[in-house]
């Protein structure tokens, strides 16, 4: 079985005390590039005034009182230890009864040293009139905000009340005639009544203009990119939305919104509940890339309502995801082809990963020991593709209308609640034992879930329907002969997806194209020209692959306006191959233009990362 601690990502005591609300009372301070304000956590106590002292995470935040019921109290900062940050003690020398509640009033400022906000300039916004901020708290950047049990397996309902000079969303629903001005600013009211984790806690601020998209949603974003915004998403947003409730049960979360942030967002999406937060990399004006938001949406489920009690079974939040999303894509296509179709392009994905660490490397494994890692630092595909692979084999293992029936069982015993893997296989096991599925007891006996959740490298394949990627393959053997001619008429009546398979097959070539070929590539298809950055940047790693020079300027301009790491760390990777010094000067010139994540991996890959003190 797993060892006693639950997370080893937090210093936090919660086995004495758990957050059961927060209220966050901030100001947020564009000149001062800061939060400030109070946070009140109600913490439950767990024991019966045994705990004498109440520790938080935190990280470079700087803390002026901790109070409860008005009453100071002692506390310190202790020194940081390593990537768990430095915590805060409390000391509360009378304890707490069991099951009583303490009102612990923190005064907070974020510092420059916060690793979960970005703030931009108004030069770097598109209208240029505004500057703006976004926080990103997953995986352990909540500490940096406030001091708080920054671990998924405490889960807490949250009141925010936020003071701005410009427009705010967060991971809350906006209170019906909530906002209040005060002066130049205006206070922005949000509640979120269902419990979620530190790492959902998520702010935004700037000039931000709303649009509707479904029934219960809109999208935001700045007032220029409003309209390409609403037209990519509103086709679809209703269609996954019926067919997510029909796999899994009704949505829990009243409003389900995308804010459509700058492009210097490190992430295709972040599922933060009510507001997903997402690239504007999915904005390509041809609806190529909306399957984002099906991802995000299906979070409100996988990873929102059921959590992985720690980053060491990421794999529940991210594998159980990438499942629903392809499911929910099958059912709006009408076709089980376009759930093959995704798993193609994520078992590419999934073999690159673990190529780049090696096959037998521990951040391959389905669950990783975190023990004194930076989960930022095995985030990968892995749990997503692999995770994916574990569910779907189970979804094969046991049928389709069989594993149907355990889909909604399982959210409805885990609602609300954090899990491991083991809890998982319990659960699966436990829903299976039930007599009339007796015939499949040999099927389920032969699991080696050990195997599963341990061994390195990629999983066992299954066989998939090749229907929708044949005819991308086809095209790209023809590539492989130095007289072949291509016409536009190749791929034009292909999805972004198929063009995609297509790139990614000839990216795998053993013997890379000739300049010239790649040159042809480039301009018969449209890939110099498209607005498409999933489509540019793959045709730019074949580009590299040639050494065809002529691009590498293209690739520098690409890392100068796309933030998100999908895109920015493979390119930088491949550029530093072959033309180290355009890639480091690159770096140099978008450094601050990248969120501290991005620019903390991009570091790594350059080599040019100091081992932190």
């Amino acid at each position: 079985m797993m060892a006693a601690a639950r997370d080893p990502n937090t210093l936090s005591n919660y086995d004495a005390w758990r957050t059961k609300h927060t209220t966050a009372n901030l100001h947020v301070d564009f000149a001062g590039k800061r939060l400030h304000g109070s946070v009140i956590l109600e913490l439950e106590s767990q024991t019966d005034k045994a705990s004498k002292e109440i520790i938080l995470d935190s990280s470079h935040v700087a803390v002026s009182s901790v109070k409860v019921n008005s009453a100071p109290l002692k506390f310190e900062i202790k020194p940081r230890t390593g990537p768990n940050g430095e915590p805060l003690h409390v000391v509360f020398p009378e304890g707490a009864s069991k099951g009583e509640t303490v009102k612990l009033e923190i005064e907070v400022a974020t510092t420059a040293g916060c690793t979960a906000l970005q703030w931009l300039t108004p030069a770097q916004t598109s209208n240029k009139k505004a500057p703006f901020m976004f926080s990103q708290a997953q995986a352990i950047h909540a500490r940096s905000l406030f001091p708080c049990q920054d671990t998924p397996d405490v889960k807490s309902t949250y009141d925010f009340n936020i003071t701005s000079p410009y427009v705010v969303v967060a991971s809350g629903v906006p209170v019906p005639g909530g906002n209040e001005k005060k002066g130049e600013d205006t206070v922005y009211k949000f509640e979120q009544k269902v419990p979620i984790p530190s790492y959902l806690f998520a702010l935004a601020s700037g000039d931000i203009a709303t649009a509707p998209i479904g029934k219960h949603s809109v999208v935001a974003t700045g007032p220029n990119e409003l309209e390409a915004s609403k037209w990519e998403l509103e086709h679809d947003m209703d269609k996954f939305m019926e067919a997510a409730e029909k796999i899994v049960f009704p949505y829990r979360w009243g409003e389900y919104n995308v804010l459509v942030l700058p492009p210097s967002f490190p992430y295709g999406g972040m599922e933060n509940p009510i507001f997903t937060f997402a690239t504007p990399t999915i904005i390509s004006g041809d609806r190529q890339n909306v399957d984002v938001i099906a991802h995000e949406l299906s979070h409100s489920w996988s990873g929102n309502l059921v959590t992985s009690r720690s980053w060491e079974h990421y794999w529940l939040n991210e594998g159980w995801t990438m499942y629903l999303e392809r499911r929910i894509v099958a059912a709006v296509h009408g076709s089980n082809a376009h759930f093959d179709f995704s798993a193609i392009i994520g078992w590419k994905h999934l073999e690159e990963a673990i190529e780049e660490f090696g096959k037998d490397h521990k951040f391959t494994k389905l669950c990783i020991s975190h023990k004194g890692i930076d989960p930022d630092d095995a985030f990968s595909t892995v749990p997503y593709e692999k995770g994916f692979h574990l569910v779907y084999f189970l979804d094969r293992l046991v049928g389709r209308e069989n594993f149907d029936k355990f889909i909604p069982y399982y959210f409805t015993k885990w609602a609300n609640k954090s899990l491991d893997s083991y809890d998982f296989k319990d659960t699966f096991l436990e829903f299976f034992a039930a007599p009339e599925y007796a015939g499949l007891k040999d099927k389920i006996a032969s699991i080696d879930w050990e195997a599963r959740f341990y061994d390195t490298g990629l999983p066992p394949k299954p066989d998939f329907d090749t229907s929708l990627v044949d005819v991308c393959y086809a095209l790209a053997d023809k590539w492989k002969s130095k007289d072949f001619t291509p016409s536009s008429s190749d791929t034009e009546s292909w999805t972004g997806n198929q063009v995609l398979v297509f790139l990614n097959t000839v990216q795998d070539f053993e013997e890379p194209l000739t300049v010239e070929q790649s040159r042809a590539l480039g301009a018969t298809y449209g890939l110099m020209t498209t607005k498409n950055v999933e489509l540019k940047s793959a045709y730019y790693q074949i580009a590299m692959r040639a050494k065809d020079a002529s691009t590498y300027a293209g690739v520098a301009e690409l890392l100068g306006q796309v933030g998100r790491m999908k895109f920015v760390r493979p390119l930088f990777r491949s550029l530093n191959k072959v033309d180290r010094e355009l890639a480091l000067k690159t770096f140099e010139k978008n450094k601050d233009f990248y969120h501290p994540i991005c620019r903390q991996m991009a570091e790594k890959d350059l080599g040019l990362a100091t081992k932190a003190a």
